[in-house]
C-alpha cells in the first residue's frame, strides 16, 4: 500500500490543480499591475497610494500574496522531496522555507492593510 506522502495532504491531482490555478491568479495580476502602470500618465507616491488603496487592488493583492505562497511551498517540497535525501536536512529546509514563507505573508498583509 502506497502512504499519501503530498505536500499539503492532497492528491497528485489536487497540488496539480492549486499550482495552475496559482499561476493563473499570479499572471492575471501581472496583467492588472502592467496595465495600471501603461495607462497611468504620472507615477508619483499619491498615485500608488490610491491605487493600492482601492478595496480590489487590496483583495487581489492579498490573493495573489497567497497564491505566491501556496505556488512557492508545492513547488519546493516538491524539489526538495525529489532532490534532498537525507530526512534531517530536508525536514531543516521545510521548515526554514515555511518560516520564510509565514513571514513573508505577515510582512505583506501589515504593508498592505496597515496604513
Amino acid at each position: 500500500m502506497v502512504n499519501n506522502a503530498s505536500a499539503l495532504g492532497c492528491s497528485g491531482v489536487r497540488e496539480w490543480l492549486l499550482m495552475r490555478a496559482s499561476s493563473i491568479i499570479i499572471i492575471f495580476y501581472i496583467i492588472y499591475l502592467t496595465s495600471f502602470i501603461l495607462f497611468e500618465d504620472t507615477l508619483t507616491y499619491d498615485v500608488w497610494h490610491a491605487f493600492f488603496a482601492l478595496p480590489i487592488t487590496k483583495v487581489f493583492t492579498l490573493l495573489t500574496l497567497f497564491s505566491i505562497l501556496v505556488h512557492t511551498w508545492i513547488g519546493m517540497w516538491q524539489i526538495l522531496t525529489d532532490y534532498i535525501k537525507p530526512l534531517a536536512l530536508r525536514l531543516f529546509l521545510q521548515m526554514t522555507i515555511f518560516i520564510v514563507l509565514m513571514v513573508y505573508l505577515l510582512y505583506g498583509t501589515i504593508v498592505l492593510c496597515g496604513e
